[in-house]
């Protein structure tokens, strides 16, 4: 009985990318408008004065073999609450063991504000994967990414379907679905803050649950279908939201802050000039530096949150890959074969330099 039901993990590809870089922006901003002000300064000072929609997307762009897990949970069709709730208590390694072990890190006196840093940033992220439907679902089609379907005259799946493409045909900038989607009630804020994470996951189960018996492959979605699946959308993400905000509470209302070596970060001054030109064939030598660089566009592909442009040589042999994402994600159709200059902090990403650009203004060709 136990191993019928123990959670099945699998490894799935860069396709799993919840709610979309936009989506996650939006769920972070709302959540950081029901903040109290002592909370808010402690989340701002473990964040290093980073937004919390500036880093709502950072543990998907920081997966790996270990961390990957975390980001949903697989379980078979059918269950009652009673043995829901024996499943995921029986789990490991997924969305609600993550989420606990975040929560777990955050109200530790002993951990160092790094680690916290991280914690904070998994738990904005997390919060948000654990409301998206098609992240708590079975593991046989891999969370719905091998029912394909088609929507807007294109080809798709039911899990890319929910995690950006009913937000994308909405049409609305972040600025506005944040004013769309942030509509709680102070009654429902009061109902939904006094959840526990096990229910949050048993409302999505429930929810993907639905959408298996509704969805078919090959089919059609027509716009009867987004009307009603918007109305789910628009109020999983408030509810993430609202929770995140509730969590952060509790978590930080109260506490004194006592940190000595992490600080706001202030802009960079006029005087700091134009970032270090550097040549593409030694990327690699700059890593967690912020520079520039130039080379030329061998390749591209756009994978629906951010489109990944390969410079120096095509994939996978490409020196540098530049991630566009937010407004800069519309240059991406512009810069095939074209030489540009960008700029950037560059990261690591198993094993490949690559750069993130939001900005467009960091883009030159």
């Amino acid at each position: 009985m136990k191993k019928f039901f123990s959670i099945c993990l699998i490894l799935l590809s860069v396709v799993l990318i919840s709610w979309g870089f936009k989506a996650h922006r939006v769920i972070a901003t709302i959540a950081q408008k029901h903040l109290t002000s002592n909370t808010a300064y402690v989340v701002s000072a473990y964040l290093k004065g980073e937004s919390m929609a500036d880093v709502a997307t950072w543990a998907d762009e920081n997966k790996n073999k270990a961390t990957t897990p975390w980001h949903f949970l697989n379980l078979p069709l059918g269950l009652t609450h009673e043995d829901f709730v024996k499943a995921v208590q029986q789990s490991d390694n997924n969305t609600y063991t993550a989420l606990l072990k975040t929560e777990a890190t955050l109200k530790d006196k002993t951990v160092n504000p790094e680690q916290k840093n991280e914690a904070l940033k998994y738990l904005i992220h997390l919060v948000g994967d654990a409301h998206q439907p098609m992240h708590i679902s079975r593991k046989e089609d891999k969370g719905g990414n091998t029912i394909q379907v088609r929507f807007d005259n294109k080809g798709t799946n039911l899990h890319a379907l929910w995690d950006s493409r009913l937000i994308d045909h909405e049409g609305l900038s972040e600025t506005a679905m944040i004013k769309a989607y942030d509509l709680a009630t102070p009654a429902q804020i009061q109902q939904w803050q006094s959840d526990s994470p096990m229910e949050w996951l048993w409302e999505s189960y429930q929810l993907s649950s639905e959408l298996y018996a509704q969805t078919k492959a090959g089919q059609q979605i027509d716009e009867a279908y987004y009307q009603r699946s918007i109305i789910i959308v628009r109020k999983r993400m408030d509810q993430a939201a609202i929770r995140l905000a509730g969590e952060l509470n509790k978590l930080f209302n109260d506490e004194q802050l006592k940190i000595t070596n992490v600080t706001l970060v202030p802009p960079p001054p006029v005087s700091a000039g134009v970032a270090s030109l550097v040549k593409l064939e030694e990327i690699k030598n700059a890593i967690g530096k912020t520079i520039r660089t130039e080379g030329k566009v061998y390749s591209s592909k756009d994978i629906g949150s951010m489109v990944l442009v390969n410079l120096g040589a095509a994939y996978p042999n490409q020196l540098l890959t530049v991630v566009l994402k937010g407004k800069a994600k519309e240059l991406g159709t512009q810069l095939e074969n074209k030489s540009i200059t960008v700029e950037g902090e560059v990261t690591n990403y198993k094993g490949k330099p690559q750069i993130v650009i939001i900005d467009p203004l960091k883009i030159k060709f």
